[in-house]
């Protein structure tokens, strides 16, 4: 189903999960949300404190940092979406990786809205949201009652699922 084309005289509200476990990655984080800042049509409300987490998946690696960030964008969801792969290329993430592996940065586009999509390229809202913890935690630092189309809130989520070791850094 393809998204329905975006009024871009509204202003949307969309979140971005940020993750990056190779290099300096907390310098990368902040790379990323100066740079999503500065994205045409968007702004960079709100940003969660960092946390370390471990992997997850199955391959062996060192822990990740994880943050979350609260825009208000007239962007659409492909177009967000393509504008955070850029970023991410630009910062120093590979082409070729391995699924769940490790990376220099890694930008997830978690809910867009309202919108529900189900493509190649983009499902939303992202379907992994209600068991990751290293994507609830900074989530609920921004948003604790926003309601994830159907899934449900932030902040219900959140205490339902199993904390692996996670840590707020600051």
């Amino acid at each position: 189903m393809a998204a329905p084309e975006p009024d871009r005289s509204v202003w949307v509200p969309a979140y971005v999960g940020l993750g990056s476990n190779l290099g300096d990655s907390r310098v990368l984080l902040a790379r990323a949300l100066e740079a999503i800042a500065a994205f045409p049509d968007t702004r960079c409300v709100i940003a969660s404190a960092v946390y370390r987490s471990v992997p997850f998946g199955p391959v062996e690696q060192g822990s990740f940092v994880n943050a979350a960030a609260g825009l208000l964008t007239r962007l659409s969801p492909p177009d967000l979406l393509n504008r955070l792969r850029s970023l991410e290329r630009a910062l120093g993430r590979a082409e070729a990786r391995v699924r769940w592996g490790p990376r220099e940065i890694d930008l997830d586009l978690l809910v867009h809205g309202e919108t529900r999509l189900s493509t190649e390229a983009l499902n939303l809202p992202h379907p992994g949201i209600p068991e990751r913890d290293f994507v609830l935690y900074p989530l609920r630092d921004i948003a604790p009652q926003l309601r994830i189309p159907g899934m449900g809130v932030v902040a219900d989520l959140a205490a339902h699922v199993s904390n692996r070791g996670i840590e707020r850094l600051d």
